[in-house]
This record gives C-alpha cells, structure tokens and sequence, in this order.
C-alpha cells in the first residue's frame, strides 16, 4: 500500500508541475510574442503621469554604456532620471556624464548618498537620497545591468495606470516588473549555465506564478510602484486594516524600511501586496540582463547566495524546489510509472527530457522573440543539461548553511530576509565556493 501511494503521488505531482510548466509557456506565447507601441509614447507631456527613474550604480558593469542610454531614449514624454552612486568618486559616473553631455533634453541628474547608510543593503543606501528627491510619484528603479527597450515604460505606464475607461479590476495595481532575460556578452560555460537558467526554467516557473497569482513573486531587476504607497508600509507584511482608506503602518515607513533586507525588492512587492492589498502584473517588455564572465563556480556560488536568502523568507516553498526540477521530478515519476505500469524508465526518461527541453525552449523563443540561434543550440542545450544537473546538488549545499557573500562582504541571513554582517570569511565548502567578484547584479540580489 505504501509503496502504491508512493507511485501514484510521484505521477500525480508530475502531472501537477507539468500543468504549471505549461501555464508558463503558454502565459509566455501570449504576453511576449507581440509589444504593441503604447499611445503614451507620443502623447503630450502635461496628459501622461510624471515619472522618476532611478538607477543604483556601482562602478563599471558589463555593458554599462548601452544599459544606461537605454533609459535616456525611453520613447515616454515625462521622465526625470537619477543615476545613483554612494561616493563622487564611482566610476560609472564618467559614463554618466558622457551621456547627460550626449541627451542635454533629458532632464537627468547624479544623486550622491548624503548621510549615514540606513541598513545593510548597499542598493537601498545608493536609492535613498535620490528617493527622498523624487519629483514623480511614480518610481522605476532599474538595475545598472539591465538594458530597456525603447517602449519599455510607456508600456508600463499603461499598467500601472490604466485608462479611466478600462474595466475596474478587483485590486489596484502597485507593482509592474519584467522577467530577467539575460543575454551573455563574454560567452564562457559559467554565463552560459546562468543565461540558460533564467532564461528557460526560472522564467517559466515566475511567469507561471504571477499568471496564477497566489502570492507576491517579484525579481527586482526592474519595477514600477508608487512612492506615495511605499510611504505606507514598513516591511513588517501585517495588512493595514484600512489600507482601501488611505491608512499606513505605525512608526517609519518607506524605502529606508527596506535596507535591512537582502532581498530587498522581494520584500518591498510582498509589503505592497499584503499590507496594502495591492496586486501585482507583469509587462510585456523583458529586463535584459547582460551576463560577463562566469565560471562554473561562480554560477554555483550565486545560486547557493540566493537559495540560503530563499530559504530564510519561503521555507516551504525552498523545500519543495528539488521537486519541481526536471532530473529529480524526472527520476521519481519514472520509478512510480514501472510499479504502477510496468513502463521501463530506459523509455520514459529520454522522452521525459525531451519534452522538458523543447517546453523549456519554447519559453526562451518567446521572451527573445526569436529562436536559439542555430550556431549556439548545441551549446544552449549542453548547459541547459548542465543546469539540471547541478539543481540538487547546489540546493543541498545551500540548505546546509545560512551565510553569504556579496561584493566582497559576508552576511548572515536571518529570520525573514534580514541580514547581519559577519567578520570572518566561511571554511569547509562554502569557503572553497568562495565567489570572487559579482558578474551579474551588482546591486539588487534576488532571483
């Protein structure tokens, strides 16, 4: 009997995660496969709602130069910009006066942090000053590393703000973001392994969740919300009783509430979602991530970084991650199909992987629109394998331990997300493990 309700559970579960896989893929053809141009883009400037971009910098990242004048040729007619650095001193400000030089029209400024950090998130610290400056209530924070498309915030815009004639939905919106699509400039087999995870398997299990819409589930490469809502909340994720009123949490509030986390934009999208009640939706537009020089270390140690951040905010959640990964879910359905069906895993399993990575990459073909590039198939599909390989192995060294290190510094994570600075460096695995430089998200740390 045991052994019978094993079986059958294994196969239920995998009809189960297919069904979410192909929400995902589905939800990906609808969404990404046409981005009409918004009537904002050419509408005049006094008609569409002011808007205040914000970009956290820190030094010189992979492909900085095309990422920031992305944000200058926004086709949107009221935006100011404000590049933000926690010293005079950064490098990446000399790129961004090449460009304020380059797009004089642009109303766009340098915010220097003034004052003492307000937590240990060094993003939140860089935000701050310029937050605190905004002249919009709408704020798009958008990660140094990411690159957008010309139509990118008008279109997000629309979301945020829908038209008076629109259909009125149940909950206001109070988030708009854009999955990670990431796109390797330096290729090397690290990069590759990263570019072929965000960009199949993480994008099509996120796009599934914030299709079905259970929960929050935010990446904060690039994010659209009100700063006259963050005034609100505190990160404490207690609903406001009278939140559809105007009512706000007790004690301070807004951004600064956030620099004690890690994953300081999941954080700031669940505080929206449930102190406020407000839902969340994403754009057709994607956040391209450009990817430098990995190696397979370097991928190992960043996915262990963000599963430990995981584990300490959606516990349950990061203990049912082996099973929603196609060598572990694979493995267990064929076992229970041969007690159940006599069905030989010798015959499941290579149709099994085939399915996963056609599905996979029908995903990649809809946030790139265009498929894998035939000179680099082979390549995308032996680092996809790589990446499934590697799932349960990183995600049990991650559970074995609590400390992290980002930029050079180590952190303990505590109780929901927040973080601890710890002196000494970490021995045994995690000390070999040890990531050497950030090649990804030089400020914003969760995936």
């Amino acid at each position: 009997m045991i052994s019978f309700v094993l079986a059958s559970a294994s196969v239920v579960w995998y009809i189960i995660l297919w069904s979410i896989g192909l929400i995902g893929c589905l939800a990906a053809r609808k969404r990404y496969r046409l981005r009409p141009r918004s009537p904002l883009a050419s509408a005049a400037a006094n008609t569409v709602p002011g808007v205040t971009i914000l970009r956290p910098l820190k030094g010189l990242d992979h492909n900085l130069y095309e990422n920031l004048e992305s944000t200058f040729m926004q086709e949107y007619p009221n935006f100011e910009v404000f590049f933000c650095v926690e010293d005079e001193r950064d490098q990446a400000l000399t790129i961004v006066r090449d460009l304020m030089a380059k797009y004089p029209s642009v109303n766009a400024r340098i915010a220097i942090r003034d004052g003492e950090p307000v937590g240990v998130n060094p993003k939140i610290n860089n935000l701050i000053t310029a937050y605190r400056q905004a002249s919009h209530d709408i704020l798009w924070v958008l990660d140094s590393n990411v690159m957008a498309d010309r139509g990118t915030l008008a279109r997000a815009v629309d979301i945020l703000e829908p038209p008076s004639t629109a259909t009125p939905l149940r909950r206001r919106i109070g988030v708009v973001h854009h999955v990670p699509f990431a796109w390797v400039t330096k290729p090397s087999l690290g990069s590759c392994i990263e570019e072929a995870f965000l960009n199949t398997n993480h994008a099509k299990m996120y796009i599934a969740i914030n299709t079905v819409a259970v929960d929050s589930c935010v990446v904060g490469k690039s994010c659209l919300y009100r700063k006259s809502d963050m005034e609100r909340v505190n990160g404490s994720l207690r609903p406001i009783a009278n939140a559809e009123q105007g009512g706000f949490q007790p004690g301070e509030r807004g951004l600064k509430m956030f620099g004690r986390f890690l994953a300081e934009d999941n954080m700031i999208a669940g505080s929206l979602w449930h102190e406020l009640g407000l839902r969340h939706d994403i754009s057709c537009d994607v956040a391209k991530n450009a990817v430098g020089d990995m190696s397979p270390i370097d991928y190992i140690t960043r996915r262990i970084r963000w599963i430990r951040v995981r584990k300490r905010m959606v516990l349950a959640a990061t203990l049912a991650e082996p099973f929603t990964e196609s060598m572990f879910v694979g493995v267990l359905t064929s076992l229970g199909l041969r007690y159940l069906l006599g069905l030989s895993p010798w015959f499941f399993l290579p149709v099994h992987f085939l399915a996963w990575v056609l599905v996979d990459m029908d995903v990649y073909t809809s946030m790139a629109g265009h498929p894998v590039p035939a000179d680099k198939r082979w390549m995308f599909v032996v680092s996809w394998a790589l990446r499934e390989l590697l799932a349960l192995p990183v995600w049990t060294m991650a559970m074995l331990g609590s400390e992290v290190e980002w930029r050079g510094k180590r952190y303990r994570v505590m109780k929901n997300g927040e973080v601890e600075r710890v002196a000494s460096m970490a021995s045994g695995l995690l000390g070999w493990f040890r990531k050497r430089k950030d090649f990804y998200e030089p400020l914003d740390i969760s995936d």
